[in-house]
């Protein structure tokens, strides 16, 4: 081990309070992954305990190729680097709503995403105390303050989770290594794919292996089998969230073309206000009838607005070529992301029958952990879909060890 005093720290220059998620306007020319402000964590909710937290702001793109400001949190372990550097992970967390303040690094007790927020913690300081380095981002859009994160865009998802690992590599330097790999929950298991799939095999990159867990798949068949249901349900809390990321791909649907006049005018301004726990409430979108959502006759016949919106679904789903190890984590019990869902949906053994099928010739190991129904004891709040993640962690650490101590 080297001793860490002999680095310096990255120069605070960052604003003070929440002016920090405003970008500055025009961003200062570089290149994906450069900084724009940095400056030590001073949000201790957001913090990660067993971790020296950095609040980062830092070039990326979206998913059209234009120049954004993302932020995000990197987390070094606290003692002294190897000689190699920490290695990295990079976490993709999973849905917490499309709303600023739903942002991991903005996250307060008293936020609807802090439950989700602070679940992941555990994970997070197993891999600081293993001595790997954690970058969080917080996704394009979802913290700063110009612009909507398009909710399971997987291009715009994929610059965010990538780009962060080099901004790390900029501020601190050697301190960590080139290696590093992707781990997400649900919408950042699915996020952690489509990364995977774009990471660059050159450079400073050197991505070793990817893990999703729950990873959210086959979205478009909910969406429009729910859409015929005439009854309740808290997961048309997700709608609007869909509808910002099927947006973000193709900025010309009109929202209230989309959706019905109900949920647009009285229900879709929720959207920038709440994260994805209070747009599931009775007194928003959880309290419309699946029928209600839409404009008729969706989905049978949909009107062109909504065509665009369903092919943006449609492109959502993470069967994608990988060219690492990869491990996806699935309980069969999960009742938020579902390994077989009653025909004619799908959920994640078709995902991991398609992401085979698309990888045969690859030589990589894909590795399908599927959890039994009863294995996952529930979390209280949270389920089983949280539950899995603290319930895998001896098996995934156990995973990715080989992985990151490689030869540097």
């Amino acid at each position: 081990m080297t001793d860490s005093s002999v680095f310096a720290d990255p120069v605070d220059n960052a604003p003070r309070g929440d002016a920090f998620y405003t970008p500055p306007v025009p961003l200062p020319d570089g290149s994906r992954g450069d900084p724009v402000y940095q400056r030590r964590l001073d949000n201790p909710v957001a913090a990660l305990d067993d971790g020296d937290n950095w609040l980062v702001l830092y070039r990326s793109q979206d998913a059209h190729g234009h120049a954004v400001a993302t932020s995000g949190i990197i987390a070094l372990p606290k003692t002294g680097p190897p000689a190699s550097g920490f290695p990295m992970i990079s976490w993709a967390h999973g849905t917490t709503g499309v709303a600023d303040g739903c942002a991991p690094s903005r996250d307060q007790p008293a936020s609807q995403a802090h439950p989700m927020n602070v679940y992941v913690h555990t994970l997070l300081n197993t891999f600081l105390r293993e001595g790997w380095a954690v970058v969080m981002t917080d996704y394009d859009g979802l913290g700063t303050t110009d612009r909507r994160h398009p909710y399971l865009l997987g291009a715009s998802e994929a610059a965010s989770v990538l780009d962060i690992v080099r901004t790390a590599r900029h501020l601190f330097g050697t301190r960590v290594s080139s290696r590093f790999a992707i781990v997400g929950h649900s919408q950042g298991g699915q996020a952690a794919l489509f990364a995977a799939s774009q990471a660059p095999a050159e450079g400073d990159f050197d991505l070793v292996g990817m893990v999703a867990i729950a990873p959210a798949n086959h979205i478009a068949g909910n969406v429009r089998a729910g859409a015929l249901l005439p009854v309740k349900n808290e997961g048309y809390g997700f709608t609007p969230l869909l509808l910002c990321g099927a947006m973000g791909g193709d900025p010309q649907i009109r929202p209230g073309q989309v959706l019905s006049d109900t949920a647009f005018s009285q229900y879709w301004p929720h959207v920038d206000q709440r994260c994805r726990a209070g747009l599931s409430q009775d007194d928003s979108w959880g309290g419309l009838l699946g029928t209600q959502q839409f404009k008729q006759p969706y989905p049978n016949v949909p009107n062109d607005d909504q065509r665009r919106f369903d092919a943006q679904l449609d492109a959502m789903n993470p069967a994608v070529s990988l060219t690492v190890p990869a491990r996806i984590v699935q309980a069969a019990d999960d009742q938020r992301v579902k390994a077989n869902p009653p025909a004619p949906l799908k959920g994640t053994d078709q995902l991991v029958t398609e992401l085979r099928d698309i990888n045969s010739n690859t030589g990589q190991p894909l590795i399908y952990q599927r959890y039994p129904e009863g294995e996952v004891t529930p979390d209280d709040y949270l389920g089983v879909h949280f539950a899995t993640i603290n319930h895998d962690l001896p098996q995934l650490v156990t995973w990715l060890k080989p992985l990151l101590q490689g030869a540097n």
